[in-house]
């Protein structure tokens, strides 16, 4: 590889993986002139791979690093496929715990809260396990997996949040001396069965590229939302109806908000897991914004 593209290079790697702001961030951290990183990069601005605020084009990577010899499809690596086997367990894992921490609070049972807590012990050591496999991936061969070094990451950590919202639901039994109101009940019965749904199309979307599903997950989306307020409302003229002298009737109601919360938080992360599946299977170009201030 000749030493111009040695430095090409280096300068798509540091755009990929460390997100630098302007031209001058990039040749201070190479050591080289913010003259010589425009020269480098005008032509991949024109083309469209490198988009301005620095964010590159998948597709259009690939053709670079393909003509420096140092790039292998995604879909023909081994890790790929071991990664997505990984995302699945753990996919599983969470749905077995948000049924667990479901079924304590029908059945207003603490041994299953706490059974429900434990699980999120091994929810949190699979992300952590997916992230090493992917840094191994990765330090092997770079730009065989340099999308899912990103995108992978990220769908675990959503998978690990929605496990730690099945942990405030299984709270709700440990900490509450209240059982739930029929009523109120039936509405987060409906949230449970739809935020269940809301993952599942979400991680095959992922895993096997389905992102045609997308319309099908915000239609729930939208059903997630109105249970939710619905909801709300029950409690809100529970509320109204009950005296806050207790101070364990207040807590009740400060607990049950967390578990509608809960649910609601599944279906707004489902919606962000389809949005990282879009993103890399329709081959859009990868943000350097975080995603909270997009």
């Amino acid at each position: 590889m000749s030493k111009k593209d040695q430095t090409l290079k280096d300068i798509l790697d540091l755009i990929l993986y460390e997100n630098p702001a302007t031209q001058e961030e990039i040749a201070e951290q190479l050591g080289i002139t913010r003259r010589y990183v425009t020269k480098l990069l005008q032509p991949l601005v024109k083309d469209g791979t490198v988009k301005r605020a620095y964010m590159i084009d998948l597709k259009g990577y690939e053709r670079i690093a393909e003509s420096l010899n140092d790039y292998i499809s995604p879909k023909e690596t081994s890790g790929n496929v071991l990664v997505n086997d990984m995302l699945n367990n753990m996919a599983k894992h969470v749905h077995s715990q948000l049924e667990e921490s479901f079924n304590a609070v029908l059945e207003y049972d603490e041994e299953k809260a706490n059974r429900a807590l434990e699980m999120d012990y091994a929810t949190n050591n699979m992300v952590e396990k997916i992230r090493t496999s992917v840094e191994t991936i990765v330090s092997i061969d770079k730009h065989s997996e340099f999308s899912k070094s990103m995108l992978y990451n990220e769908v675990a950590y959503d998978l690990e949040r929605i496990g730690d919202y099945c942990g405030h639901i299984a709270k709700f039994v440990i900490n509450d001396v209240y059982e739930i109101d029929e009523n109120i009940l039936k509405k987060l019965k409906k949230m449970y069965k739809t935020a269940q749904k809301m993952i599942r199309l979400a991680m095959k979307s992922f895993i096997e590229g389905k992102t045609e599903l997308k319309d099908d997950l915000m239609e729930l989306e939208d059903s997630i939302h109105i249970l939710q307020s619905k909801a709300i409302n029950l409690i809100a003229t529970q509320m109204a109806e009950n005296s806050f002298d207790e101070k364990e009737r207040s807590n009740y109601f400060i607990y049950l908000f967390r578990v509608v919360k809960a649910f609601e938080r599944m279906g707004d992360i489902s919606v962000e897991i389809m949005d990282v599946s879009i993103e890399f299977h329709e081959n859009i170009p990868r943000s350097t914004t975080p995603r909270s201030f997009r």
